[in-house]
């Protein structure tokens, strides 16, 4: 079995409030194992066998759908790509573990859409970007609260979707996949 972490988008923010019991609830009902929550953002931990992943990530949305009323992207990644989303990221140890942070993306951004983000970001605010795997590492400088920078805005000129999570909240994910 290998261990993976669910990151839920937009659970217990904008009033979409679900206790982390409920939602291990939830999936021990889809016959999950080994579940653990991680900070109350929607971080969930789970073994899963060796097969393919296609397609966890729409049932994991779908149960939140069904089950809460909720409409979530939900990002799956086993400890390899979080241990990268902390190592990898160009801004970890630079900038402040509460306002460097990667979002984790459907898929794999593409390059231009990515560089012509950056451009336009520059121009807007001081957030810095880089690109990563199925991932965008975004140091917010000043404040993530007052950042022009949204998730709706980079997802729209990405043409995917993301959640995101800052460095801190990323180690503490890593340390329980251990």
């Amino acid at each position: 079995m290998t261990r993976y972490v669910a990151l839920f988008g937009s659970i217990n923010v904008g009033g979409n409030r679900v206790t982390m019991a409920d939602l291990r609830w939830a999936f021990e009902r889809e016959g999950l194992t080994g579940l653990e929550t991680v900070i109350a953002s929607g971080n969930l931990l789970f073994d899963y066998d060796d097969r393919p992943l296609d397609g966890l990530e729409d049932l994991f949305a779908h149960v939140m759908l069904e089950r809460f009323d909720i409409k979530s992207f939900v990002a799956v990644r086993d400890r390899a790509a979080i241990a990268q989303a902390v190592e990898g990221n160009p801004f970890t140890g630079i900038g402040k573990d509460n306002l460097v942070h990667t979002l984790f993306l459907e898929r794999q951004p593409d390059q231009t859409a990515f560089d012509k983000l950056a451009a336009d970001q520059a121009m807007r605010g001081l957030e810095k970007l880089a690109i990563g795997e199925r991932s965008i590492y975004i140091d917010f400088v000043s404040s993530v609260a007052e950042s022009k920078l949204t998730s709706a805005f980079i997802e729209r000129r990405l043409g995917c979707r993301g959640t995101a999570r800052n460095v801190r909240s990323i180690a503490r994910i890593l340390s329980k996949m251990s």
